[in-house]
């Protein structure tokens, strides 16, 4: 009885960790892309600082890890002797993990630049609407570097992700998001920009689920903190040579001065952009961690509906049938992934009850011949 209360408890437990992290990446990336669009709205122009303030607030999360590193250090000294036991495991090499967080870096400095350039030159309906393409691409990936099933209701909840998305390219686009001249030619910039932005997005989630499952060997809370932090100081690296190789750096001091909104105000822009960011990524990498890449994909979308909701709020942005009607199919797809995830884990269950029940009967049995000879 004790044990079922006990399953029971962390059942619930899980879910609601779960269930925060969704909250978190919700509140979190709808914050920061529309900072990134006041940020352009109120006079900046580089998207390389737009980018840059995706990353660069990695250093608060250094008293999370090293609080994390005191805790597991006493914990592995009292399984000293399970270390020692299963010696044969060997960690990867200082190479290995040197490699693994240079190439998500880059990955993510690559992504940050494209989605920033693709804010720039688009609205922020029509730059969302484009971001969801994320999760097709992320079930592509995940289906070949995780092997990720594609069930039915996987399918139904991408398909209405989907058409939520692209219902708002028919919408008429009322908002004028930054001083650039929209023509075609920008917006078609815009869009292969926050595409393949999306991609490689895309593509870090899987191969990070990956890493996860074949290097890391362990899926703790400081090993998701140490991803985050090395991935980011890589991908900050990377933004900062192109911020200074491409002589930006010069007009940041002239870009604060003109900034519509004061000099305070572009500073306190810039910082909550880059706070939003690194607990967005907080809440992706756990909820990869705890249930997969595609699950992570999933609830981000949900931000493409939520997100016009807000731009209504605080830019003023009319809000349409079409919006509306987006928004319910977004959910209705999120319901549909979310009772797969209830499949998942009654057939988990079941099949760790039905391992139990012919453990305890190969038991009995084996008892039983003992007695008999």
């Amino acid at each position: 009885m004790a044990n079922n209360s006990t399953s029971w408890r962390e059942k619930y437990k899980r879910w609601i960790e779960i269930g925060f992290n969704a909250v978190l990446i919700l509140v979190c990336l709808s914050a920061a892309t529309l900072l990134g669009e006041l940020y352009y709205r109120e006079g900046g122009k580089s998207t390389w600082m737009n980018s840059l303030v995706q990353m660069v607030g990695f250093p608060i999360l250094f008293p999370i890890l090293l609080l994390k590193k005191r805790e597991e250090n006493r914990d592995d000294e009292e399984h000293m002797h399970k270390n020692t036991i299963n010696s044969n495991n060997k960690n990867p090499s200082v190479w290995m993990f040197l490699s693994v967080y240079v190439f998500l870096g880059l990955l993510l400095g690559g992504s940050c630049i494209l989605n920033a350039v693709g804010l720039l030159h688009l609205p922020v309906s029509t730059f969302s609407l484009i971001s969801a393409s994320q999760l097709g691409f992320n079930a592509l990936f995940s289906f070949f570097l995780n092997s990720q099933k594609i069930t039915t209701y996987i399918a139904n909840s991408i398909i209405l992700l989907t058409i939520s998305s692209i219902l708002l390219v028919f919408q008429p686009d009322d908002s004028s998001s930054n001083d650039s001249s929209k023509g075609k030619g920008y917006v078609l910039i815009g869009f292969i920009c926050t595409l393949f932005g999306s991609a490689g997005y895309a593509l870090l989630l899987s191969a990070t689920e990956r890493i996860f499952r074949n290097v890391m060997k362990k899926r703790t809370l400081k090993e998701v903190m140490s991803v985050v932090i090395w991935q980011s100081f890589f991908a900050t690296c990377a933004i900062l040579i192109g911020l200074f190789a491409s002589g930006e750096w010069r007009w940041i001091k002239t870009e604060m001065n003109e900034y519509k909104l004061g000099e305070v105000s572009y500073v306190m822009t810039l910082v909550w952009n880059a706070l939003a960011w690194q607990i967005y990524t907080i809440g992706l990498l756990s909820l990869i961690m705890k249930v997969s890449a595609l699950f992570a994909n999933v609830i981000t979308a949900l931000s493409v509906p939520l997100i016009p909701v807000l731009a209504l709020i605080f830019f003023n942005e009319k809000m349409s049938g079409v919006k509306v009607i987006s928004m319910i199919l977004a959910i209705w797809g999120f319901l549909s992934y979310g009772y797969q995830q209830y499949l998942d884990e009654v057939k988990l269950k079941t099949e760790l009850s039905k391992a139990k029940e012919e453990a305890q009967v190969s038991l009995v049995e084996t008892g039983l011949n003992h007695r008999a000879n």
